[in-house]
């Protein structure tokens, strides 16, 4: 493998490569580490291109509807989880119900493949941010899957806002980046992907709107639990929460309106993954490949290109520093989770009092004028290639395992089909994918066929690997980090 001498990297993204191998050449990143160790199998692993479909509807989102949305969601003058819930101009509740009928207008026109509901429940106070009981509702519209129903991706975001006293419920609190933006993208693709004219997806997806964010993360708990305790659990595969995704514009003016982060956990809690599955994962060298971290690669995959017009910039983070979001609750659940944020804040547009400051002149407030609607369309599109993707694919495979019983130069791997089967899943084949220890993405790849074991002539020691299904038509899931097993 060629390797791109640092000084002609053209893009500062460190997987620019990936995302442009022609004009890379052969290599993927500037980093020489990753020309080591030598292999002379396998090929280079290049991004998923979007099929005619997905092109189609990423092509449909219209920044107009989303800035319908967020004026819309502005004009209910305040939308505090505490705020007035029986009003039908003011307050969440009629913010909660104009939702509710958004999607169902959605479901209407989809020839029953969108069906729309809200939950929630009674919130006692908690002597914090809740200072009397209240309820915490969701609206959830899911486009339901055809041959693995039973298997969800789930997108929110929060349509709860807030002012500088988190306990005011009463003034003016318009967020509209935070987070009517997020709830402007629910809505739009499900209204886009809901429509009779395209094929409904192999596997289901929820379009989420949630409250209770800003006072604890309350409707995205009350959503993950009842998932998570569903009889039988719901296999949530993958799930995003766009908070903040509204303008790319720093407070000093910075601006990088082609950029989206996507904030990946390491480490699952302990209450996912035991002591002894943290003991052995950090043992293997494992720490970077916890199932959110390779949800986010597989979105870098299929959702950085020219149809969405976007770099997504993955941060190993499980949120900005100190801070959280809606997907948290959903990790908690043992669920794979990411969070979608714009490159740059500005915290003058955010959980502010709106006012303009005497001496400076300066406007506070999560005001729509501070939006940049193509943005938000655009970050639409790159939740939309990977819902698409991921719900069009087989799934992930299941007990992924590399044998250690002996030493060996070879890599011997072992795997279950997908939850659904192979012939459920429409499993095609299997991949096996690999990158040196300090790359940020898959490098290479060997399609292996419909197999459950295969032996790899590189070794364990020196790369990390994955397994990922295929469908028939090679669109690819999410790939497993194997475990040892003797």
């Amino acid at each position: 493998m060629t390797v791109v001498a640092a000084g002609s990297i053209l893009s500062p993204n460190p997987a620019w490569g990936l995302m442009n191998p022609q004009e890379a050449g052969t290599a993927l990143f500037s980093c020489a580490a990753t020309n080591w160790p030598r292999k002379t199998i396998g090929e280079i692993n290049v991004p998923q291109q979007p099929s005619p479909d997905l092109e189609s509807i990423l092509a449909e989102v219209d920044r107009s509807n989303i800035e319908a949305t967020i004026l819309k969601l502005v004009s209910f003058g305040t939308r505090h989880t505490l705020s007035v819930q029986n009003s039908t101009t003011r307050g969440i509740g009629a913010a909660r119900d104009w939702i509710a009928f958004e999607f169902q207008r959605y479901a209407n026109a989809s020839d029953g493949r969108l069906t729309v509901e809200t939950i929630g429940y009674e919130q006692p106070s908690d002597g914090n941010r809740i200072l009397f009981p209240v309820r915490i509702s969701d609206v959830v519209a899911t486009l339901h899957g055809t041959e693995t129903p039973e298997r969800l991706y789930v997108v929110s975001g929060h349509y709860d806002s807030r002012v500088t006293d988190v306990l005011d419920y009463t003034s003016f609190a318009p967020g509209a980046d935070d987070d009517a933006s997020g709830v402007a993208i629910s809505l739009e693709l499900a209204r886009i992907m809901s429509q009779p004219n395209y094929p409904r997806p192999k596997a289901s997806i929820a379009f989420a709107a949630v409250a209770g964010e800003e006072q604890g993360l309350f409707g995205s708990t009350y959503l993950a639990q009842t998932y998570a305790n569903a009889t039988p659990k719901v296999n949530v595969e993958g799930m995003f929460t766009n908070d903040i995704v509204g303008s790319s514009t720093a407070d000093d003016g910075t601006a990088d309106p082609f950029t989206i982060r996507l904030f990946a956990q390491g480490l699952p809690p302990l209450t996912v993954e035991n002591s002894t599955a943290r003991e052995r994962r950090l043992t293997i060298g494992g720490e970077n490949d916890t199932p959110a971290r390779n949800l986010a690669r597989f979105v870098k995959e299929v959702a950085d290109n020219d149809a969405t017009g976007m770099n997504v910039s993955v941060v190993y983070r499980l949120d900005r520093y100190l801070r959280g979001g809606d997907h948290r609750p959903f990790l908690e659940a043992g669920y794979p989770a990411n969070r979608f944020t714009e490159p740059n804040e500005d915290f003058a547009h955010q959980h502010q009092d709106v006012r303009v400051e005497e001496e400076s002149g300066k406007q506070y407030g999560d005001l729509p004028e501070f939006c940049d609607f193509n943005f938000i369309a655009r970050v639409a599109r790159v939740n939309g290639a990977a819902l698409w993707s991921l719900a069009n694919s087989p799934g992930i495979p299941r007990n992924v395992r590399v044998n250690s019983t002996e030493l060996s130069n070879d890599s011997i791997f072992y795997w279950d089909p997908p939850a659904a089967g192979e012939e459920g899943a429409g499993v095609g084949g299997y991949e096996v994918v690999w990158r040196a220890t300090d790359a940020p993405f898959w490098t290479d790849v060997m399609d292996v066929g419909l197999v459950n074991e295969i032996t790899v002539d590189l070794s364990k020691d020196n790369v990390v690997f994955g397994i990922r299904a295929k469908s028939a038509d090679g669109s690819r899931g999410v790939a497993v980090l194997p475990f040892p097993v003797s």
